[in-house]
């Protein structure tokens, strides 16, 4: 694993809303983190926590209308905040400095190009390559992420693959230019056990032969156990707790990410009822006060109703946005 130094990317107190006829959306609520050169961070939560929206702030991707950054700074290391970027600015940036591989390759793979031509925009897009050089380089790529018979299959569309091979097209894509900081949202969504160990692999060797770092947004905690040196915890686009992947796994100090793990199915515990989260999430147009999580929250007290929680140290590498932490796990 790479000694964790410097920052690579700097969010601070980001905000991001979704304008609409029902009301203002606060997908994003200020969130904050890292990400160190060289580090996986994995970035969990349900569905509608707010994750992948992060992911498309920093890519600066929010479909505006009815989405915008309305706050907070996003700093990546020699750019200063991409916030205030032009697209113009941010056109050179994205691809070459920060990628993203998107969930659903179906969708953001055109079905009239194939996969080869659609690598070689990337690459030409960023770089003053001829075509074929930029072909070659396709194909190259395309056998680093484990494509057989690449030579053959950049002729094909994204019709002609499988899932897992069109997950691979769209990393490919991602690395082309060989980014700095690469955002993965959702890598082993509808793909079956033994792709999504591929995928994996993958993603591991790519992180240390390229030294890149990784964002991974997921909901699958068995990924983000597998991959991350740290894992940040969203909900109701909120931050729940940051730090190091063991210590929030073993040692967690809030009852959200508690209440994640203990819906993990485990054979070896016998119990036939699988333990879950009692309620939903709440609606993002009227957020309760203080912490959002306390109406489903077993240990919720009045003063969970009346304050939101900032992030707490708990050690040097491991925060929590929990109000009574330290009177609920103080015996551990």
């Amino acid at each position: 694993m790479n000694t964790l130094t410097d920052k690579l990317l700097s969010i601070q107190d980001l905000e991001t809303c979704f304008f609409t006829s029902a009301g203002v959306v606060k997908a994003v609520d200020h969130v904050s983190f890292d990400v160190a050169r060289g580090e996986t961070l994995g970035l969990v939560g349900e569905s509608g926590s707010g994750k992948t929206t992060v992911a498309l702030s920093i890519m600066r991707l929010v479909p505006s209308p009815p989405g915008k950054v309305v706050g907070g700074r996003i700093d990546l290391d020699g750019y200063g905040n991409i916030v205030d970027l032009s697209e113009a600015e941010l056109r050179k940036i994205r691809g070459s400095v920060i990628a993203m591989s998107f969930q659903d390759p179906m969708t953001y793979l055109n079905p009239v190009l194939t996969v080869g031509k659609q690598i070689v925009e990337a690459i030409m897009l960023h770089e003053n390559i001829t075509r074929p050089d930029a072909t070659a380089r396709a194909i190259e790529i395309m056998k680093r992420v484990g494509i057989g018979s690449a030579e053959m299959r950049v002729r094909e569309y994204p019709h002609q693959m499988s899932g897992g091979m069109r997950q691979r097209i769209l990393l490919a894509m991602a690395i082309s230019c060989q980014p700095r900081l690469l955002i993965i949202d959702e890598p082993t969504t509808a793909l079956d056990v033994i792709t999504q160990a591929g995928i994996l692999r993958l993603l591991q060797t790519l992180k240390d032969e390229l030294g890149i770092s990784l964002l991974i947004v997921s909901h699958d905690l068995g990924v983000v156990a597998n991959l991350c040196d740290r894992v940040a915890i969203m909900y109701a686009g909120r931050m729940m707790e940051i730090g190091k992947t063991v210590d929030v796994f073993e040692r967690s100090r809030h009852p959200y990410t508690r209440a994640l793990l203990s819906s993990i199915p485990r054979v070896e515990t016998g119990k036939k009822r699988l333990a879950v989260i009692e309620g939903a999430i709440p609606r993002l147009t009227s957020l309760p006060n203080g912490c959002v999580f306390h109406p489903r929250c077993e240990f919720a007290q009045p003063e969970c109703k009346a304050t939101v929680p900032s992030l707490e140290i708990v050690t040097k590498d491991h925060n929590t946005g929990c109000l009574l932490w330290k009177q609920i796990y103080s015996k551990e």
